[in-house]
């Protein structure tokens, strides 16, 4: 692990909390500190006992300091092996650290034409529901993705909203008769969830010239332009291929922001997905993010029961669920798939 970045990084941070032109970051730039704090810490730990190695090794070459010398770096010696394990504890718990970051959650409809669009309206009023019981905020980035934030009331679920979320991402079915159906015939559409994480900035480097940036007048419905100026952004990632787009604020500076974010956390989903090709089958069938594409939950609207297909369990209280109680649900989730 590379301690010194660790350490540089965090000066860094600390000398732009106190840089009057990031005064518009200054939330992120707290959190990240407060994130890396930690790390920080032991990171200057090792870095003082590096320094004091090096004092040693040259007091060892004097005869009169020898003896001294050789004991004294035997002991920071082990000193620093206790400092550098501390460290990589804290960086394989990454996991825990990526739960409490604010999620971004993206809707899509899938199968189904008309009534799949409503399918994902109704799956994203069930969400921001179930977020607004637990004191959770939201808020639109563009179409259909959206930023949850905050930390939920219920300290027995995950204190963070990703993850509280994590384990929605994949294809949600729904069987029903749509309202536009005159034969009373049940339907089954879907619609596809991604949850990612805000990813802090120091976690996933961006380089500069990786970027192509693209600015355009955000058009309103019937294509008038809501701005007269270039205020929504398309970033495309060149090495990636990845493109995001932002057009909601009216604030050319604010879309760049959220671009960034949104392609920190898609280049942390890819890093993810390598990660977890390494692991054994039982857990990459539970957590890996190929979830988009596999179906992960039924709702059944004749037998009024919903069903998560990765746990075998089943729920029969469907409109409940559909109003937000997704609290038992979320804790079987956790419970069945965080051990894996």
């Amino acid at each position: 692990m590379d301690y010194v970045k660790i350490a540089s990084d965090y000066d860094a941070l600390v000398q732009a909390s106190g840089d009057p032109s990031q005064v518009n970051n200054l939330a992120e730039i707290g959190e990240s500190l407060a994130n890396l704090e930690p790390s920080a810490v032991l990171a200057k730990a090792i870095l003082s006992l590096d320094a004091q190695l090096a004092e040693t090794t040259e007091l060892m070459r004097d005869p009169q300091m020898s003896a001294y010398a050789t004991e004294e770096h035997a002991r920071l010696t082990h000193l620093r092996e206790a400092k550098l394990a501390e460290l990589s504890s804290l960086e394989t718990s990454a996991d825990t650290a990526e739960d409490k970051r604010p999620a971004i959650i993206e809707f899509r409809p899938g199968a189904g034409g008309e009534e799949a669009k409503i399918w994902a309206n109704d799956l994203f009023r069930m969400y921001s529901r179930f977020a607004e019981l637990l004191g959770l905020k939201y808020e639109l980035l563009d179409e259909n993705t959206y930023l949850f934030t905050g930390h939920p009331h219920d300290s027995t679920l995950p204190q963070g909203a990703y993850g509280l979320f994590k384990w929605e991402s994949g294809v949600h079915r729904v069987q029903r008769v749509p309202k536009t159906e005159a034969q009373g015939r049940i339907h089954t559409s879907t619609a596809s969830i991604a949850v990612l994480p805000k990813v802090d900035p120091q976690k996933i480097t961006v380089r500069d010239e990786d970027l192509e940036w693209q600015f355009f007048r955000a058009g309103g419905h019937g294509g008038q332009n809501v701005n007269k100026v270039s205020t929504a952004v398309r970033l495309i990632h060149k090495p990636t291929g990845i493109t995001v787009v932002s057009t909601q604020e009216r604030y050319q500076e604010r879309n760049r922001q959220i671009c960034l974010d949104y392609l920190r956390s898609q280049l942390w989903e890819r890093q993810e997905e390598a990660r977890l090709a390494k692991l054994d089958t039982q857990r990459k069938s539970a957590v890996g993010r190929g979830m988009r594409a596999e179906k992960i939950r039924t709702y059944n609207y004749p037998q009024n029961r919903v069903t998560d297909h990765r746990i075998g369990v089943s729920f029969h209280n469907l409109e409940s669920i559909l109003e937000g109680n997704l609290t038992d649900l979320i804790k079987a989730l956790n419970q069945n798939l965080t051990s894996l």
